[in-house]
């Protein structure tokens, strides 16, 4: 399993992203360009104290993003509020990565296109979307219980 995020706009919902992805073990890619600057200071700056327990790959475009994908043969799974099948209703599988839209736009047509799977959150009518961050944290949680993907607990 895999988090992936598509240019992100705001440090703080990446680095709490990067935070789970460290915390579930799992490697995170940043699709740039991002809103603000992509770099370990930057992450250290902004207090990702837990920046050397996560693998960040950074891809300096979607393409180069949707070149690596191919390349590894995996599956891309978009989350996105423009998506008529809940991820209730979808069978993940523990090479999957999930992909997150820019907080301020989601991701453009072309990316959706390209993405095996689209997938919401259901939410109550009426309202916008869910702060990225949350999203990906339901998201990463659904997928990773269906595939066992939970790390081991360690012994109180």
């Amino acid at each position: 399993m895999r988090i992936a995020l598509y240019e992100p706009d705001i440090p703080q919902n990446t680095g709490t992203i990067l935070r789970l992805a460290a915390c579930l073990g799992l490697p995170a890619h940043i699709i740039e360009p991002a809103g603000f600057p992509v770099s370990d200071r930057a992450f250290r700056r902004a207090g990702m104290d837990y920046l050397d327990q996560v693998t960040i790959l950074r891809h300096a475009s979607f393409e180069a993003f949707a070149a690596w994908q191919a390349q590894a043969g995996i599956r891309l799974v978009l989350f996105t509020t423009r998506a008529g099948t809940s991820y209730l209703e979808h069978a993940f599988r523990d090479d999957d990565v999930l992909l997150f839209g820019r907080e301020s736009s989601g991701v453009p047509d072309a990316v959706h296109q390209v993405a095996q799977a689209r997938l919401r959150i259901p939410m109550r009518p009426g309202l916008r979307s869910l702060n990225v961050a949350m999203a990906a944290a339901i998201a990463v949680g659904e997928a990773m219980r269906q595939t066992g993907g939970f790390p081991a607990a360690e012994p109180a």
